[in-house]
């Protein structure tokens, strides 16, 4: 053991208690030297079942806010000799609410000494019912392990007044069951393993004979037999509506409904009132109504993909349906019902929508010929579909203008046959070619007024490419006799031959032989 240093020795107030005198010359087991606080975890690493209860907030220290936090010395003052009482404990006027067993009904009137035994700590005082009256229970293990929650049934005012509250189990008091004695059901007080069953009591009030099962609740209720709670609507997945509404019960339900599950399809039990002969599948509802079999509710509107527009709305049925319905699924594609009347031969494709209506093949007729490669401008605009589609396969139609209008060229295609060079489609006396941009030949004086098969007397392709050759035109016009070359453009002008320009010309002296 160790000392406790001098000064530790003069400072000591006074003697510990029997309890802690084995450590009264270890200071350092209780104190911090030369301090007044901090004692509190020294106190609780020794008393373990004080800091216990303080941690998981239990018995006096842990319910206790004022003992759950101050520091111990502030009750339990030491040094006060050894058989000081430090505990300062006074039963007349402790509080029993701050303990795990708060006192309530004719505990309140008991003596302390009646459950805290002499020589034991408080804390240790039993706390479950049958430890103080394990004599007084007149179910001698009947209950089972009921037995072990007295308060389940008693309070702690009287053991005669029953606190028990049967809406809390797993079988709750109704109707005829709130006033039954207990006894009808628990015979010798027996509660375990008691059958909720309702069949299990009134097996022998079954006026069906167990023909409809032993679910007796999902049609009776606990007020009495007579009052049906069953609901076809709410509590199956049929509701009944129209005719079915006023059908006796055995008109479907022929053997035990919960033994013998009916289809709830139309078809199962109105298949030899079927006329269409399961050619529309077996779902009756689709189009039929509950309150008559002539009133029909199917719309191919809303109730289909394929809504029925033009000359649809008066197709008979059967013209597109020729099998069942629901087991060939027809295609909704225009050219799956009219493939045969395809004018095109299907060189269009099979949208037939993209350019006609439901109303008829040749009434709204909508293809927009602008957004193909050859729009529609000018007077072919105005001009009829069958003037260049001779026929009814459309494709292959060549979209260049001599093409068409070959027969109608005057140039007889000296001039080539890329007529839009020229012309715009507003029509053929509407030219935009501009020589003195678009060629290599500017047009000013005389050539001005010259017609343009005067020069071009054949394809513009084989015409010379030199714009200076002048005596390509003009040399049947050459005075010179050809002397002077087949440049003209070096003396004359384009005005007339008769306007010169010689200052362009630069004369040289002949050369002599020396």
């Amino acid at each position: 053991m160790a000392q406790a240093s001098t000064l530790e020795s003069l400072l000591m107030p006074g003697e510990v208690i029997k309890g802690h005198a084995k450590y009264e010359n270890e200071c350092h087991r209780c104190h911090v030297l030369i301090r007044d606080k901090g004692q509190r975890r020294f106190c609780l690493d020794c008393h373990k079942e004080v800091r216990a209860d303080v941690e998981q907030q239990r018995g006096f220290h842990g319910r206790n806010k004022v003992a759950s936090q101050q520091e111990c010395q502030e009750c339990h003052t030491e040094h006060k000799g050894r058989d000081a009482d430090v505990v300062k404990l006074n039963e007349a006027t402790f509080d029993h609410k701050y303990s795990d067993f708060e006192l309530r009904g004719a505990h309140r009137n008991l003596a302390c000494a009646t459950c805290h035994k002499s020589g034991k700590k408080h804390r240790e005082a039993p706390a479950q019912c049958s430890n103080c009256h394990k004599e007084d229970n007149p179910h001698k293990g009947r209950l089972g392990k009921l037995e072990q929650n007295c308060v389940a049934c008693h309070g702690q005012s009287l053991w005669s007044r029953i606190d028990f509250d049967h809406d809390k189990t797993e079988f709750a008091l109704t109707g005829k069951h709130d006033t039954t004695l207990c006894a009808a059901c628990h015979p010798n007080d027996r509660v375990e393993k008691t059958p909720r069953q309702c069949v299990a009591c009134h097996r022998l009030n079954d006026v069906h004979g167990g023909r409809n099962g032993e679910q007796c609740k999902k049609c009776h209720s606990t007020r009495s037999w007579k009052k049906i709670a069953f609901d076809h609507n709410k509590d199956t997945k049929f509701a009944l509506n129209g005719r079915h509404e006023k059908a006796r019960c055995e008109s479907c339900h022929r053997e035990d409904p919960y033994k013998v599950k009916l289809k709830r399809n139309c078809h199962a039990c109105h298949q030899y009132d079927d006329e269409h002969k399961g050619r529309y599948g077996l779902r009756c509802e689709t189009c039929h109504k509950d309150t008559d079999w002539n009133t029909t509710k199917f719309d191919h509107q809303t109730d289909t993909k394929f809504a029925l527009h033009g000359k649809h709305v008066d197709t008979a049925c059967d013209a597109c349906h020729l099998a069942n319905l629901y087991d060939r699924k027809l295609p909704t594609n225009c050219h799956s019902c009219h493939d045969l009347d395809d004018s095109h031969n299907g060189e269009q494709g099979d949208r037939c929508e993209r350019c006609h209506a439901p109303s008829g093949w040749r009434k709204q007729v909508r293809f927009e010929h602008d957004v193909t490669h050859f729009p529609l401008i000018g007077i072919h605009a105005a001009v009829a579909c069958e003037e260049c589609h001779l026929s009814p396969v459309y494709k292959k139609t060549p979209g260049d203008c001599n093409a068409c209008h070959k027969h109608q060229d005057p140039h007889k295609a000296a001039l080539g046959i890329q007529c839009e060079s020229c012309h715009t489609p507003n029509g053929w006396q509407v030219w935009r070619f501009d020589h003195n941009l678009e060629s290599e030949f500017r047009i000013d004086g005389a050539h001005k007024k010259v017609h343009c098969d005067a020069c071009h007397f054949e394809a513009v392709e084989t015409m010379a490419r030199d714009p200076r050759a002048c005596i390509a035109c003009h040399r049947r016009d050459d005075a010179h006799r050809g002397q002077f070359g087949p440049r003209c453009g070096r003396c004359h002008g384009t005005s007339s031959f008769k306007s010169l320009n010689l200052q362009q010309v630069q004369h040289q002296a002949p050369q002599t032989n020396k």
